[in-house]
């Protein structure tokens, strides 16, 4: 009780529309968890289970570091969440919509790099030590969110080597430039265009698998592309953060997905209601 009220508190002190967003999502995954365990998924239903714990990242955020998450920050945040787990994972949303990994990986750029700005900018407001300019400020929360970016990437290739799942989606290209295919291996290019299939053998030369329209890349395109849009997301938002600053923090629309730093009398609030 004392766990729920505290996260009530918490909710409500950043606005009543994220304490519903919250709710109803909490909702969905548990009926998701309970479906998937009726039919025997019980890896899917380990994953609703997290999910569970990681929509409880923006209480714990904004509980353990003093921080108040902006309501829309927070919703996007949430169903970020949802988006990724319970539709891309479970209902297989990723298959059935080609875009919407790209738009999540645009949108994880996006948060990344609000999340890399509020710690620099938290930083740089409380410390008398530091004066970074508001172009250095989004620098470091740009390259901040890329860095987000990459380990991820790490985390789907060394996921794909080790366990074989195949984060990293392969496609079919009917176009190809290798220099392994160079005879004289002088390092120079062949390129082969319009393949119409290719035939994967085993080594006792008996076919394995063909592949219609073209040649199946390795997760090489789908890395890129999401580096891509994951860089357009950070500058997105870094481009939000100039503006923010140098404006001095009158913009709604960064204002909306800033951070802040609780004030005492917020901090004293808190601590009086719990």
């Amino acid at each position: 009780m004392k766990k729920r009220k505290s996260i009530k508190q918490t909710y409500q002190e950043s606005k009543r529309s994220s304490l519903v967003v919250y709710t109803v999502l909490r909702v969905l995954v548990i009926v998701c968890m309970v479906l998937q365990i009726l039919i025997g998924n019980f890896e899917n239903a380990l994953l609703c289970l997290l999910s569970l714990l990681l929509l409880l990242v923006p209480f714990f955020i904004q509980k353990n570091f003093k921080i108040t998450l902006p309501n829309t920050l927070e919703i996007i945040i949430l169903l970020f969440i949802f988006s990724a787990e319970i539709l891309g994972e479970i209902q297989n949303f990723y298959g059935i919509f080609p875009f919407w990994a790209t738009m999540l990986h645009t949108i994880n750029g996006f948060i990344a790099a609000a999340v890399g700005f509020s710690l620099i900018n938290l930083l740089n407001k409380n410390s008398e030590k530091f004066n970074l300019s508001p172009v250095y400020l989004c620098l470091v929360a740009f390259c901040f969110s890329m860095t987000i970016g990459v380990l991820w990437e790490f985390f789907e290739f060394a996921s794909d080597k080790v366990l074989s799942i195949d984060m990293q989606k392969d496609r079919v290209v009917d176009k190809i430039s290798s220099v392994e295919l160079d005879p004289e291996k002088n390092n120079n290019p062949i390129v082969i265009k319009d393949i119409g299939y290719t035939i994967i053998y085993n080594n006792e030369g008996k076919e394995l698998a063909k592949i219609s329209n073209g040649y199946l890349d390795i997760g090489i395109n789908d890395t890129m592309k999401d580096l891509i849009v994951n860089f357009i997301g950070a500058v997105v938002f870094s481009i939000i953060g100039i503006l923010y600053l140098r404006n001095r923090g009158k913009g709604k629309l960064a204002a909306s997905l800033i951070p802040q730093v609780r004030s005492k009398q917020e901090e004293e609030h808190s601590s009086r209601d719990q």
